[in-house]
């Protein structure tokens, strides 16, 4: 998948079209590397502009983000320069994955003056840049020093200029002569197209081999001249395409999983049992693909410091397990202590002075045994510190037994907050895991226990976030838990004990219930609530998982056990697949 030089073309096309003489009557900055623009023209339009280093956006939007209560001083400095501003133009400089908004507005003393906005979408170094006229730089989004670069730097002050750390060629002007240069390059066919030219993809070079029939893998430098010039009149119409603005936006899936975007017809997907999904313009392409994709990046750089410290104790629990383990192991001699003591309180008396062993006839077995002595002791007291060692050994195998036990305990809950911060959709999802993690003793508290009125504590703030809801084809409710509390509350709380209860066997996991509202629950659907339990479990990588079912009334939760930790004695199993294509989720 890919945000090329091709699908920024699109876009600009797109936003030219739309924005082009609209006013800028609203800017904010939700995030610290993401604008919101709000711009009316013909209608208000709302214009995403993310420079985040994973995720690198820019398209139409319908959504609102909610915005910091103090401006970040960027984004003040764009409403000092753009209030009621006007957008001349949305431009593209080549095929580079640069969109440069020129615009229009009165300074301080009502000159009309003009500076342009730019969005690099480049990765790691994607970037929101203001310069004026002239193309020096006021400010940008990020800031880049000479110390962090030394190709270019973004400060106020600078010259703007496109970096060329690599010498592409433009694809929109290049000459088959041009062109033929790719057979001197010592690479794959595909590698050669988008490292020699701006603006394409391995994804774009790949379709452009699929499209002259070449094996997109031979060396470049194998093909004749002839099937080159085949491959450029390929290479010149799609380039023609893109400069009469000719574009197709799709989304390729295969069952429910996306695996490519583009502007331009994918026809090596059109085999194979792919889906080609048409979209009326790139920004709902976007939209579409980036939606979940976006929340989800940024829930995980929001939950970059719980997952810190969740794997740091797992790794300790682990490490204190393993050993724990060996000293277990260690404990397994201790039945043999007791014997010795037992064989020399008997046979003892036949031990010689200063012997260092004896040998006697062990009346459990029956057999010969040869027993270690110390021969600065008696044989009875040689027995006596056998049953010493018996006896230490014993009492360490049952502290070591409950400890182990505690600890492992420790390993599944922790591996079932792992597994709730990968499903985790929402802030209020990080805000239960956070408790969590801090009501066990991972997270220190920031602050005492209030009280309430007469010094009582107050009680716990109750669970906000909802648990997902997923409903079948022909009608049948199910839920999941996101969370240990939102486990503990659909099972001990809101299901009923004729309905069904589900989870993957022996690994964490969430929750799932199946709604039994008096109706006969087809096998599909016991199929479809073992596939949630199986697809929101961390076995979801599998190719197919075991899940225990039971009916709900059969689940206990033993006195003291931690959140979403249950028993059941007696339950049905399946194997499922971690795919709920099949389910509609709901939002209510």
């Amino acid at each position: 998948m890919a945000f090329d030089g091709l699908m920024t073309a699109a876009l600009v096309k797109e936003l030219s079209d739309t924005l082009t003489g609209g006013r800028i009557t609203k800017i904010a900055q939700p995030e610290k590397d993401e604008l919101l623009l709000q711009i009316k023209n013909y209608d208000t339009y709302k214009l995403l502009l993310s420079a985040d280093a994973s995720l690198p956006l820019l398209y139409l939007t319908e959504e609102s983000r909610q915005s910091p209560l103090t401006a970040p001083n960027f984004c003040m400095l764009l409403r000092k320069h753009f209030n009621s501003a006007r957008i001349l133009s949305v431009t593209q400089p080549g095929l580079e994955r640069i969109v440069d908004f020129t615009v229009e507005h009165l300074s301080e003393l009502g000159d009309v003056c003009r500076k342009h906005i730019l969005i690099e979408l480049m990765g790691k170094h994607s970037n929101i840049i203001l310069t004026d006229e002239n193309g020096t730089i006021i400010d940008a989004i990020k800031r880049v020093s000479g110390m962090v670069s030394s190709v270019r730097e973004v400060l106020p002050g600078r010259p703007y200029f496109i970096p060329q750390t690599q010498d592409k060629l433009d694809p929109l002007t290049v000459s088959f002569a041009e062109f033929l240069s790719l057979r001197e390059k010592p690479m794959p066919l595909y590698k050669a197209l988008y490292s020699a030219f701006t603006g394409l993809s391995p994804q774009t070079a790949n379709e452009l081999c699929h499209r002259a029939g070449l094996s997109p893998d031979l060396p470049a430098a194998e093909f004749s001249e002839d099937f080159l010039q085949h491959l450029f009149h390929i290479f010149s119409a799609l380039m023609e395409d893109v400069r009469q603005g000719r574009f197709s936006p799709n989304l390729v899936r295969h069952g429910k999983e996306p695996v490519a975007f583009s502007v331009i017809p994918l026809t090596m997907y059109e085999d194979g049992g792919y889906e080609i999904q048409p979209f009326s313009s790139a920004s709902a392409l976007l939209r579409e693909f980036y939606a979940e994709k976006n929340t989800i990046t940024r829930i995980r750089q929001r939950s970059s410091d719980l997952r810190r410290v969740l794997q740091s104790a797992l790794e300790r629990e682990v490490k204190k397990y393993d050993l724990q383990l060996r000293q277990l192991k260690d404990t397994e001699s201790r039945d043999k202590y007791k014997v010795y003591g037992e064989l020399l309180t008997a046979y003892g008396y036949g031990a010689e002075p200063g012997a260092k062993e004896i040998t006697v006839t062990n009346y459990y077995t029956d057999e010969p045994l040869t027993i270690p002595l110390d021969e600065t002791m008696t044989a009875l007291e040689n027995a006596k510190r056998y049953f010493e060692r018996y006896g230490k050994l014993k009492r360490t195998f049952e502290a070591l037994t409950t400890q182990t036990e505690e600890t492992k305990s420790s390993i599944l809950h922790l591996e079932s907050i792992r597994n709730a911060l990968e499903i985790a959709r929402h802030e209020e999802d990080l805000v239960q895991i956070k408790a969590e993690l801090t009501e066990y003793g991972y997270l220190k508290k920031h602050s005492p226990l209030r009280k309430g009125p007469g010094g009582k504590k107050e009680k716990k703030t109750r669970v906000t976030a909802k648990p997902l809801h997923y409903r079948t084809a022909d009608g049948f409710d199910l839920y999941v838990g996101k969370n240990n509390y939102q486990n503990d509350f659909l099972t001990f709380e809101f299901a009923n004990g004729s309905d069904w209860w589900f989870h993957a066997k022996d690994c964490a996991g969430s929750h799932v219930i199946l709604k039994n509202d008096g109706r006969e629950i087809p096998d599909h659907v016991f199929e479809a609530a073992g596939s949630l339990a199986a697809y929101y479990s961390k076995n979801r990588d599998a190719g197919k998982v075991e899940i225990d079912y039971v009916d709900k009334k059969q689940v206990k939760k033993p006195n003291g056990a931690k959140p979403g930790f249950v028993v059941y004695y007696t339950n049905y199993s399946l194997v499922a697949l971690p795919d709920i294509s099949g389910l509609t989720e709901i939002t209510d």
